[in-house]
C-alpha cells in the first residue's frame, strides 16, 4: 500500500472542499484533495444549476400563456420537451466543464480520487490502496438524497432531482413527495411545462418557510397551478403497468388513486459521513452517526478534525459551503490555532413564481432572542403599483425589528423580485440599520422595491422606539 503524510488531507473536492484547499494552499504544499465519485459540484451537476434552466423554460413558457392580459395574443404554446432537456443537458455541462476545469488546475500531486475511509484520528485509507497520514483533515463530503422505504415500491419509476437533468424528453406526469426546496421549484417548473403534477408533503411544511402567514398564502398560490397537501395522507405508493399508482384520502371524496408516469422523491437530503467509518475518527457523534462540531470555527470537538459545507448539515446552500470551506481551511492551515470565522447574513431564496426569500432571522428565531419585545410589518403586492404593471402582482412580503432599538432583524418574502429585495435586507440586516435608517434611503418610482418601503413603514408605525418596559413586553406595541 502507497504510504503519504501530509499536513492537511480534504475528504471531497465540492464547493466548501475547494475552498479549503485554496485556503489550505496558501500556508502549506503538503496538502492533498480526496473526492471519491467524480469532480464538479452538486451546485453545478445536479443543483442550482441545471433546475434554474429547467426553470427558464418553464418560465418562458408560462409568461408566453399569460400574455392575454397585456393584449397580446401569443398563439398556440407548444412546448418541444426534447429540446427544453436539451439545452438543460447542454448548458449543464458548460457549468460543470467550468468547475472541472478549476480542479484540473489544482496541481496533480495533490489530487486523488478513490473513496476515503478513517482507519484512525489521523490515518486515512483510499480504496486500500493509499494510506495517508494527516496532522488536520477537513471532512467536505457533500450529501445525497434521502429517501424514505415507501417511496421505493415505485421501483424504477422512482426518481431524484439527479436523475432529471439527463431526461431526454419530458414525462406526462409527475407525483412529487416533498414540498421543500427542490420539490416546488421542479414541480412547478414541470407543471408549467406541460406535465400533470401531484404534490405531497408532511408536517404542512411549504418549503423554508416559517411564517404562519406568508405559509398559508403561498400555499393557496401553488394550489392554483398544481394540487399540493402539504401534510398528505397517501395510503400505498405501487408500480403498475401505466407507471406509479398513488393511493391517498382526498378530503370528504375518501380515498381516491392516481397513476403518474414518475415519482420524483425530493424528500430531503442526507450527509455523506456514512462511509467513512467516522468511529475511528475518536470524535463525539450525535445519535444519528454526525459529528458534533462548532458552527462557528466547524472544528469537531477539541480534535484536528473539521467538517464543512453540506457534510455538516447545518446550512445547505453553496454560498454558505464557501463560507465554510473558507473557515475550515483557514483553521486547518493555522492549527492549533483555530478561530471564529466571520459569518454573513443568513439570506436563502426559493425560485418559484412567486419566489420565496428568508433573510436573517426567521419570525420564531426573533421572537426566542427577543422574548416577544418585537414588531412586525407587512406589505400585500396585490395592489403594489410596479408589480401590478408587469403583471406580478401576488404575494407577500413580512418584516420584523426589536421594539426599544428600531433595529431589522429579519424577513421573509413571497412575492416578485424576492431575489433581488432579499439581497437588499440582508445587507441591511449585516449593517444592522434601524428600519428608521432604512427608511431614508432612497426608492425610486416605480419599482417593487417601493413595496418594501411601504413594508417598512408599517414596521416603523408598531415599533415602540426608546427604553423598553420592564416585564413581558406587553406595553410595547403589536407583535405578531
Amino acid at each position: 500500500m502507497e504510504k503519504r503524510e501530509v499536513d492537511v488531507a480534504i475528504i471531497g473536492a465540492g464547493t466548501a472542499g475547494m475552498v479549503a484547499y485554496s485556503r489550505v494552499r496558501k500556508v502549506t504544499d503538503k496538502v492533498v484533495l480526496i473526492e471519491g465519485d467524480q469532480y464538479g459540484t452538486t451546485c453545478a451537476r445536479v443543483g442550482c444549476m441545471p433546475s434554474k434552466l429547467l426553470l427558464a423554460a418553464a418560465d418562458s413558457a408560462y409568461q408566453m400563456a399569460h400574455a392575454g392580459q397585456f393584449g397580446v395574443s401569443p398563439g398556440k404554446i407548444s412546448v418541444d420537451g426534447k429540446q427544453v432537456m436539451e439545452r438543460v443537458r447542454s448548458e449543464r455541462d458548460r457549468f460543470v466543464a467550468s468547475v472541472i476545469r478549476t480542479v484540473e488546475a489544482f496541481s496533480e500531486e495533490h489530487k486523488i480520487m478513490g473513496h476515503a475511509r478513517f482507519a484512525g484520528p489521523n490515518r486515512l485509507i483510499v480504496d486500500n490502496k493509499i494510506e495517508i497520514s494527516a496532522q488536520r483533515i477537513i471532512i467536505a463530503t457533500g450529501s445525497r438524497p434521502n429517501i424514505p422505504g415507501f417511496l421505493k415500491e415505485a421501483k424504477d419509476r422512482l426518481v431524484i432531482n439527479d436523475d432529471i437533468f439527463d431526461w431526454q424528453d419530458l414525462p406526462e406526469s409527475v407525483v412529487v413527495f416533498g414540498p421543500g426546496v427542490i420539490g416546488l421549484e421542479l414541480g412547478q417548473a414541470l407543471s408549467r411545462l406541460g406535465v400533470r403534477v401531484r404534490m405531497f408533503g408532511v408536517g404542512g411544511a411549504v418549503g423554508p418557510i416559517q411564517d404562519d402567514s406568508i405559509r398559508e398564502y403561498a400555499l393557496k398560490r401553488f394550489n392554483e397551478e398544481f394540487p399540493l397537501d402539504p401534510d398528505g395522507d397517501v395510503k400505498r405508493v405501487e408500480r403498475v403497468d401505466g407507471g406509479v399508482a398513488v393511493t391517498f384520502s382526498d378530503g370528504d371524496a375518501g380515498e381516491k388513486t392516481e397513476t403518474f408516469e414518475y415519482l420524483l422523491a425530493a424528500t430531503g437530503r442526507r450527509p455523506n459521513v456514512d462511509n467513512l467509518d467516522i468511529q475511528n475518527a475518536d470524535i463525539e457523534l450525535d445519535d444519528r452517526g454526525m459529528p458534533l462540531f462548532d458552527a462557528h470555527t466547524l472544528r469537531c470537538g477539541q480534535s484536528h478534525i473539521f467538517i464543512a459545507g453540506d457534510a455538516n448539515n447545518n446550512l445547505p446552500l453553496l454560498h454558505e459551503a464557501a463560507d465554510e470551506g473558507r473557515i475550515a481551511g483557514n483553521n486547518a492551515a493555522s492549527y492549533p490555532e483555530v478561530r471564529a470565522g466571520k459569518r454573513s447574513t443568513p439570506l436563502a431564496v426559493v425560485f418559484t413564481d412567486p419566489q420565496i426569500a428568508s433573510v436573517g432571522l426567521t419570525i420564531n428565531e426573533v421572537d426566542k432572542r427577543c422574548g416577544g419585545c418585537f414588531a412586525v410589518g407587512e406589505v400585500s403586492f396585490e395592489n403594489q403599483g410596479r408589480s401590478r404593471v408587469i403583471g406580478k402582482n401576488r404575494g407577500l412580503l413580512r418584516v420584523y425589528a426589536e421594539h426599544g432599538s428600531g433595529l431589522f432583524m429579519g424577513a421573509e418574502m413571497f412575492g416578485p423580485a424576492a431575489e433581488h429585495i432579499a439581497h437588499l435586507l440582508a445587507w441591511s440586516v449585516q449593517r444592522r440599520l434601524t428600519v428608521s435608517e432604512m427608511l431614508e434611503m432612497p426608492f425610486y418610482h416605480p419599482v417593487i422595491e417601493e413595496g418594501v418601503r411601504t413594508a417598512l413603514r408599517d414596521l416603523n408605525q408598531n415599533l415602540n422606539i426608546g427604553p423598553v418596559p420592564e416585564g413581558d413586553c406587553t406595553d410595547c406595541g403589536p407583535g405578531v
